[in-house]
């Protein structure tokens, strides 16, 4: 299983919905522990690692780009 790559500033999608609607999550702070801002509500949540890159589904937008990242045959 390949883990995806993600870094600081990244908006990724999750596979499940936030309850404010949302499935997309800003990464603000790496390490060992993942800490996610909802880009819906801006509710603050961290995680493991593992379990962070279990539930990611992919990087939607890089830190510093404008546009989406194109998606690979999801």
């Amino acid at each position: 299983m390949n883990a995806i790559e993600f870094g600081l500033g990244d908006t990724v999608q999750m596979k499940k919905k936030h309850p404010c609607g949302t499935d997309l999550w800003v990464v603000i702070r790496t390490g060992a522990d993942i800490k996610i801002r909802c880009t819906g509500c801006d509710r603050v949540v961290m995680m493991n690692r593992p379990l962070f890159e279990k539930r990611a589904r992919r990087v939607v937008r890089r830190a510093g780009e404008e546009s989406p990242a194109p998606s690979k045959g999801d």
